[in-house]
């Protein structure tokens, strides 16, 4: 007589992620767990045994966005388990939503699981060695976001980060590039370096060595930098590697070379927030930007296409006319290619809170429409000099043939990361383009943000 044996049915996770990109590793980290622990993703409430919300906390807005994802969640599904940079905050949850399962905070993964187990214990018991250890990504296949160090080291006056993740804890290098190998490997294209500071990476280890391949690498970001040009894809080809919340120090110079020589995106993301040299000793900024228009400078006579983005944040405690004005000074000289500005908003623990003369909100959207306005006719002037070039673009989403059977495409170039940035729109792009193909287009048109154009021979 033959026997079966059938599986039992495997219990169900969904996920709420919120916040930034660093939130969305973590959130990537704790499914690739449960799902080694013999968990099933459920992309919606009803049908899963119990629901994840990882939540941000940076800002009061942001905060109110996650009281509201939980409120749903909890609505939906009634099983909720909450993480996070708000999960520092359990008392205000728990006053708002008693029913809450489990509380935890930041980059707490074995907690997370445990709460996960508790609430919905693993039903394959002796089968889930069965399942194959596959990371699960929440990002497209083809770009991945690499996370180096977790924490921060800076008090700036208007942020809680370093109370929500601690001081900065930086990754052994030889595990990053393992970790980037294999992201490769398995199809990334594109690989997006995330950290509080990348800047920073490895100053808590005093930049140990590892051996990495035949030689010795520091946990250094310029050697991360180098180390991350020498990959390849299964194809032979060079992923894009782009770096994130990169803070000026000198050895950012370093990387230069390497941008110039194509191992590199030529693109960085800075963090400058402001430019008057009074704002930024109120926000206690680690950086001197003294400087720095100088290194903006010396950056493009090197690499010449070089994309430089940033944030700036207007309306801080004690931001005069004058202060804002010689931002606006500062941003007509630097020529950013991408910007974001933000209303100084205040954050429950943050320095800033206590400082006299606060700007009145009325000034704040006028100072945030004038910085807008500014930042936008620099991006279409900038934007306008591609008309008619050849560049790079990696397609991030191919649509559907038109009633005249046409296709057209949505990607990106070297000057734009997911998400924030902007995008190249293609028409009429061939039937066998794919998602994640870094193709040549020609640049046809432009606005303020975006370019349109079509795939080149």
């Amino acid at each position: 007589m033959t026997t079966t044996t059938s599986l039992p049915d495997q219990k169900k996770v969904g996920m709420v992620s919120l916040g930034c990109p660093k939130a969305l590793v973590d959130s990537e980290r704790i499914l690739t767990k449960l799902r080694a622990d013999g968990y099933a993703m459920s992309p919606d409430y009803a049908g899963a045994d119990v629901v994840l919300v990882n939540t941000c906390g940076f800002l009061d807005s942001a905060k109110e966005e996650s009281l509201e994802a939980i409120g749903e969640a909890i609505a939906e599904n009634g099983r909720v388990i909450v993480t996070g940079c708000m999960g520092e905050e359990a008392d205000v949850i728990r006053a708002r939503f008693p029913q809450v399962l489990a509380v935890t905070g930041a980059h707490q993964y074995e907690q997370v699981v445990e709460a996960v187990h508790e609430a919905a214990p693993p039903s394959q018991g002796p089968y889930v060695d069965l399942i194959p250890q596959i990371d699960v990504k929440l990002t497209p296949r083809h770009y991945s976001y690499l996370k180096i160090s977790e924490g921060c080291n800076h008090s700036c006056a208007f942020c809680i980060i370093p109370q929500l993740r601690g001081k900065l804890t930086s990754r052994r290098i030889d595990a990053v590039l393992r970790e980037a190998e294999k992201l490769v490997a398995a199809g990334t294209k594109e690989l997006l370096v995330i950290s509080q500071d990348t800047s920073a990476y490895g100053v808590d280890i005093r930049h140990d060595e590892r051996m990495w391949k035949d030689r010795q690498v520091r946990a250094h970001m310029t050697d991360l930098a180098r180390e991350l040009g020498q990959l390849k894809t299964p194809e032979g080809e060079q992923p894009w590697v782009r770096l994130h919340y990169v803070y000026p120090y000198p050895h950012v110079d370093a990387v230069m070379p390497l941008m110039a020589e194509g191992l590199l995106t030529p693109y960085l993301d800075i963090p400058f927030q402001h430019a008057s040299p009074s704002v930024l000793r109120a926000m206690k900024r680690p950086a001197n930007e003294a400087k720095v228009l100088e290194r903006l400078k010396s950056w493009r006579e090197i690499c010449p296409d070089i994309a430089i983005r940033s944030s700036f944040v207007v309306g801080f405690p004690g931001e005069t006319e004058d202060d804002f004005r010689y931002l606006l000074d500062w941003l007509e000289e630097a020529q950013l290619d991408r910007v974001g500005a933000f209303r100084f908003e205040p954050v429950e623990g943050a320095q800033a809170n206590t400082l006299p003369d606060p700007v009145p909100e009325a000034v704040k959207e006028e100072r945030y429409a004038r910085i807008m306005e500014v930042t936008e006719r620099i991006s279409a002037a900038k934007l306008a000099d591609k008309v008619g070039r050849i560049i790079p673009v990696i397609i991030d989403e191919v649509g559907e043939p038109d009633e005249d059977g046409d296709i057209g495409a949505t990607g990106r170039s070297q000057a734009d990361a997911p998400e924030i940035d902007g995008n190249v729109f293609l028409r009429n792009v061939p039937a066998y383009l794919a998602q994640g193909a870094i193709v040549k287009v020609e640049i046809e048109d432009s606005d303020a943000h975006d370019l349109f154009g079509v795939v080149g021979a």
